[in-house]
């Protein structure tokens, strides 16, 4: 009898140590952010100076309990980067509580000399983002949706135009069919574009005029990519995003 409850009581103790134990750990691992999207986001070499994509100096935001994975790449769309197997082992390295910020749509309007089958319908979209949704939940990470960062392009009245309205549409249908959380950097660029004007906003992105900037003495029209100074602004429209969300890794961003 006696012997019966000294194994009852060792096995009690020993799923109580293996409980604090797995508390514990909960406690210590990072906090880990995939992002899976296109150039916008992604990373740049020294050789691509002063080019940068947001999710660069985005990593400078967090605590150091904060570890960022980038994945992204240039040209992608949500179509492309699950068909060049991109996505699949960033799934199988996924744990709970890992969240996963997916932003594409602005490759997906169209296809390219590099890049001839990548692009989708807004409805082809809206499943390919439902799939990176589905999926991740599978692994208990935490999904958060960004919409395509706007371009440098603006009217005759010098009001920043939408670029990416049918995408931007199909992200917020999926959002809010799926309950998943989105910051709408298309939105909130361009109320910055609007906010800093045509000429001061151009120094956002790569833009240069003739003889403006040594590695391109005939110009750089490049509505698209981002100079340091952009990537910077762009990240800190990501974090305001991340607040307004009330994510919970809201409380791992360095306070001033």
């Amino acid at each position: 009898m006696k012997t019966n409850k000294l194994i009852t009581k060792t096995k009690a103790l020993t799923i109580l140590f293996f409980t604090f134990n797995l508390i514990i750990n909960a406690q210590n691992k990072p906090t880990t952010i995939y992002l899976v999207g296109d150039s916008t986001m992604c990373l740049y070499d020294e050789n691509r100076f002063p080019q940068m994509g947001w999710g660069m100096p985005f990593e400078y935001f967090f605590e150091k309990t904060v570890q960022i994975k980038n994945h992204a790449k240039g040209g992608r769309s949500s179509r492309s980067f699950i068909k060049e197997n991109r996505w699949q082992p960033i799934l199988d390295s996924l744990q709970a509580g890992d969240y996963v910020f997916i932003q594409f749509g602005h490759n997906d309007a169209q296809n390219s000399k590099d890049h001839p089958d990548r692009k989708t319908t807004p409805d082809q979209y809206k499943q390919y983002i439902t799939k990176y949704i589905n999926e991740a939940r599978l692994k208990y990470a935490i999904p958060v949706l960004i919409s395509p960062v706007t371009r440098w392009i603006f009217n005759s009245e010098g009001e920043a135009l939408e670029c990416h309205e049918p995408y931007l549409n199909a992200l917020k249908e999926v959002s809010e069919t799926l309950n998943i959380p989105m910051i709408d950097l298309d939105t909130k660029s361009r109320e910055l574009l609007n906010k800093m004007g045509p000429e001061c906003s151009r120094y956002l992105y790569m833009y240069f005029k003739p003889k403006e900037y040594f590695r391109f003495p005939k110009g750089n029209p490049d509505n698209t990519h981002f100079t340091g100074f952009g990537a910077r602004k762009m990240a800190e429209l990501v974090l305001q995003g991340i607040m307004e969300q009330e994510l919970e890794l809201a409380n791992h961003i360095i306070k001033p």
